[in-house]
C-alpha cells in the first residue's frame, strides 16, 4: 500500500464500537469501506456468508470422553487444512468447543493465516479459546469463502482492524472480522476458479509430504553419527517441554525402579520423569559414550532482563514468543529505546553466536535458539543466555538440545508443575554433551544444515504455489 493522505469526520469514528482513531483503521472501515479487492462484482459482508456459533468452552482438567484437540502451534500457516490433531481426555487449559464449525478462526495471528476448514466436523473436536467456530451459511461457497479468506490481501486486511497493545494481545474482534466485505460472484465462476485451484492444491500436498520436521531432521543426524535407537524419541513421548512435542503421547505405564537409581539424581528426585525405563535408556546411552558437562565448555551465562518497553523504541525484545525453537522471529517485536538499552550492563545485551534458552512455562520451556544476528538486542528475565568457549561449537550444542539426547534432560529435570515449570541453571550446568572433536562437531552441524536447506527450498516451492492461488482469485474477480 502507497502513502495515502485522507481526511475524516469525527461522526465516523462511531463506525468502531471501541471509537478507534488508529489510520490504518479508518482508512481500511471508512475510505476503502470494508473492501479488500477491486472487483466489477457487487461486494457483500462476510456476514452474509458466515455465522457465528455459539461459544461452548471445556473447562481444564480431565475431559469426560476422548476429544480431538486442536493446537494452533501444531499448523501450519495459511493452509486452511488441518494438519495435525491429537486425541486427548485431559486438557492444561480451556478450550472451545468446534465440533460443528465448518472453518474456525483464530483472533490471535490471523494476518499468519490461522484459518481452518473443519475436516473433523461432527466428531469431539476442541481447540484454543482463541478460534471462533463459523457455520457457512452456504456449502456452494465452502471453498470460494476459504481461499478468499487466506489471500494475502486478506491477511493485510486483518493486520489493519488487530486492537492490542502489544504483538502477544493483538487480536482481530469477530464484530469488525464479519465486516469485511468480498465479491460476489456467479456461482460458474466460482466453479472455474475452483477447478484452476485444484491442481495447484494438489501439487502443494505433495509438497508437504516431502517435509520433514527440523526435530525429526536433526534427531536423524544424530542417530546416525551416534549409533542409538532412532525410536527412542517417540518411546520417550510427548512432555511438557518444547523439544518433546514431535513425539507421541505417552500412555501410562507402572514400573519399579532399584533404590540405589536414586543416587543418579543430584538431588535424590523421585520424579517418574527421571526413573522411567525410557529416560534410563537415555541416560545409560549417554554414560556410554564420552561426555562432557554443560559447565565445562560455558564462558558465561547471564539471565535476561525485565524491559521497560517503548513503542517508539528502535532495540528490538527477543521474548518467548519470538523463540521458535529453529529460529527467532522478529516480524511482531516489541522495542526498548536506545537510550535505555545502553544503559544496560554489557552482559544482559545479546551478542552474535550467543545461545538463548527459554527457562519457563509449559511448551516454551527449552526452547533454544542461536542469535546469528548483527542487530542491537536484548532477551526477557524468562531466558539463560549462554556463551560457550572457543572449544565448543555453538550451533552443535543448539542443536544437540533438539534432539532427543539434549531435550530428554530438560524434561527429566524441570520443577515445578502444571504450567508453573521452570528450569534452573543448576541443572543446565550439570546436563551432558558429547566430548568430541570440533571438526566432528563441525561434520554433524553441515550434515544437519544441509538437510534443513533442503526443507526451506521445499517451503518456498509452496509458497511460489500459495501466490499462484492468489493470483488466479484477483483475476478472477476484477
Amino acid at each position: 500500500m502507497g502513502l495515502k493522505t485522507f481526511t475524516i469526520n469525527q461522526n465516523i469514528l462511531a463506525t468502531s464500537k471501541h471509537c478507534r482513531l488508529d489510520e490504518k483503521y479508518a482508512l481500511f472501515s471508512s475510505i476503502d469501506n470494508w473492501e479488500v479487492f477491486d472487483s466489477k462484482y457487487p461486494q457483500t459482508p462476510l456476514s452474509d456468508f458466515l455465522e457465528e456459533l455459539p461459544i461452548i468452552k471445556y473447562k481444564k482438567g480431565d475431559l469426560v470422553e476422548e476429544m480431538l484437540l486442536v493446537n494452533i502451534s501444531d499448523q501450519l500457516q495459511r493452509s486452511g487444512e488441518l494438519e495435525t490433531v491429537e486425541s486427548v481426555i485431559e486438557i492444561g487449559s480451556d478450550k472451545n468447543d468446534l465440533s460443528e464449525a465448518d472453518i474456525f478462526v483464530s483472533k490471535l495471528g490471523m494476518p499468519r493465516g490461522y484459518i481452518f476448514l473443519n475436516t473433523y466436523k461432527g466428531q469431539n473436536v476442541i481447540g484454543s479459546t482463541e478460534f471462533i467456530p463459523y457455520k457457512i451459511k452456504s456449502e456452494k461457497y465452502k471453498l470460494y469463502i476459504k481461499y478468499l479468506l487466506l489471500h494475502s490481501k486478506m491477511l493485510k486486511a486483518y493486520s489493519f482492524l488487530e486492537s492490542g497493545k502489544t504483538p502477544s494481545h493483538r487480536r482481530v474482534n469477530p464484530y469488525e472480522f464479519k465486516k469485511i466485505k468480498i465479491p460476489l460472484i456467479p456461482k460458474p465462476k466460482q466453479d472455474q476458479i475452483i477447478a484452476q485451484i485444484e491442481p495447484i492444491e494438489k501439487k502443494i500436498k505433495e509438497l508437504k509430504a516431502q517435509i520433514t520436521p527440523p526435530q525429526e531432521v536433526i534427531n536423524n543426524v544424530f542417530v546416525r553419527e551416534f549409533g542409538f535407537d532412532e525410536n527412542f524419541f517417540n518411546e520417550f513421548g510427548k512432555g511438557m517441554t518444547a523439544g518433546t512435542q514431535i513425539a507421541q503421547n505417552r500412555t501410562l505405564k507402572v514400573f519399579e525402579t532399584d533404590f540405589e537409581d536414586l543416587s543418579r539424581s543430584g538431588i535424590v528426585r523421585f520424579s517418574t520423569r527421571f526413573h522411567n525405563p525410557p529416560t534410563k535408556k537415555l541416560m545409560d546411552f549417554l554414560d556410554s559414550i564420552e561426555t562432557l558437562q554443560v559447565k565445562d565448555i560455558v564462558e558465561s551465562y547471564e539471565k535476561g532482563v525485565q524491559p521497560k518497553y517503548n513503542p517508539e523504541g528502535e532495540i528490538p525484545v527477543v521474548k518467548i514468543a519470538n523463540l521458535k525453537n529453529g529460529y527467532i522471529d522478529f516480524s511482531e517485536p516489541e522495542f526498548i529505546t536506545e537510550e535505555y538499552y545502553n544503559n544496560l550492563d554489557e552482559k544482559k545485551k545479546l551478542k552474535q553466536n550467543d545461545i538463548i534458552i527459554c527457562s519457563t512455562g509449559k511448551i516454551s520451556l527449552g526452547k533454544i535458539d542461536f542469535y546469528d544476528y548483527e542487530q542491537d538486542s536484548i532477551t526477557t528475565v524468562d531466558n539463560y543466555i549462554l556463551r560457550l568457549n572457543e572449544n565448543y561449537n555453538t550451533l552443535f550444542f543448539t542443536y544437540f538440545f533438539r534432539s532427543i539426547l539434549g531435550y530428554f534432560q530438560i524434561e527429566r529435570d524441570y520443577t515445578g508443575a502444571t504450567n508453573q515449570i521452570h528450569l534452573y541453571w543448576e541443572q543446565i550446568s550439570n546436563f551432558q554433551i558429547p566430548n568430541i572433536s570440533l571438526s566432528k562437531q563441525q561434520k554433524i552441524v553441515d550434515e544437519i544444515k544441509a538437510e534443513l536447506d533442503k526443507q526451506e527450498k521445499i517451503k518456498s516451492k509452496i509458497e511460489s504455489e500459495r501466490n499462484k492461488i492468489d493470483e488466479i482469485i484477483e483475476k478472477a474477480i476484477k
